[in-house]
């Protein structure tokens, strides 16, 4: 493994030692959130898809490339660096009618993703999604991969995440981006990134990310730390 990633079996000698788990209400493991985007799944050829079919529509031009590098912030923040403010609305609607229809199937579950939702179950807990992106579009992608989780909670970005995770007693929020890191902070959660999207592990470690992990691969063992 990479010097600059911390193991997945222990925090680095610079984190704070991990805490104990906070149990799933009703049961005996660890209430964990997930984002989505570039967490869970790779999504960037399915929001490729439906930029251009946008593009293509509107006549404006998008640099796609560009867009798919930068996941994380809500839907409405990117597209104000193309359009107007006043045509923000309507490209975000038209975005998301097409969304179904082009984004679903050539959006792919990053490496760990089932494993790391299953070592949840695995250790009584409850696992949720809590993401940015609209809930009905975030369920579409997890019914397609098989990706199963307790809840899904969607619409809510950095520090609007704390409120959901902290209602549902989350002691975890793993996610890719430095939003992410502050939405756990938010939730008193303890943050678990990974370096699957556009932010380094040193971002992501200069936010506040308590453990910074390569994939989701290294998820289950760190959470067999994390509950003992």
């Amino acid at each position: 493994m990479p010097e600059h990633l911390t193991s997945p079996a222990a925090p680095a000698p610079s984190d704070p030692a991990v805490p104990a788990a906070r149990p799933a209400p009703g049961g005996t493991g660890p209430v964990v959130g997930f984002d989505l985007d570039m967490t869970l799944i790779d999504s960037r050829p399915g929001i490729g898809a439906a930029y251009r079919v946008l593009a293509a529509e509107t006549g404006v031009p998008i640099d796609v490339d560009l867009v798919v590098s930068r996941l994380g912030p809500p839907l409405e923040t990117e597209l104000a660096s193309w359009f107007p403010a006043d045509q923000v609305p309507a490209a975000a609607a038209r975005y998301r009618e097409v969304y179904p229809s082009t984004a679903i199937a050539p959006s792919l579950a990053l490496p760990g993703a089932a494993a790391a939702l299953e070592a949840v179950r695995a250790h009584g807990g409850r696992s949720l999604v809590v993401t940015a992106k609209n809930e009905e579009h975030a369920r579409l992608h997890l019914d397609h991969l098989g990706l199963r989780a307790d809840l899904v909670v969607g619409s809510l970005w950095a520090e609007a995440k704390g409120g959901a995770l902290r209602a549902q007693g989350a002691s975890v929020y793993v996610g890719d981006h430095i939003g992410d890191v502050r939405g756990a902070r938010a939730a008193g959660a303890f943050s678990v990134a990974v370096a699957t999207g556009g932010c380094t592990p040193d971002e992501l470690r200069a936010a506040g990310a308590d453990v910074v992990l390569p994939d989701l691969a290294a998820f289950p063992s760190w959470l067999g730390e994390f509950t003992h």
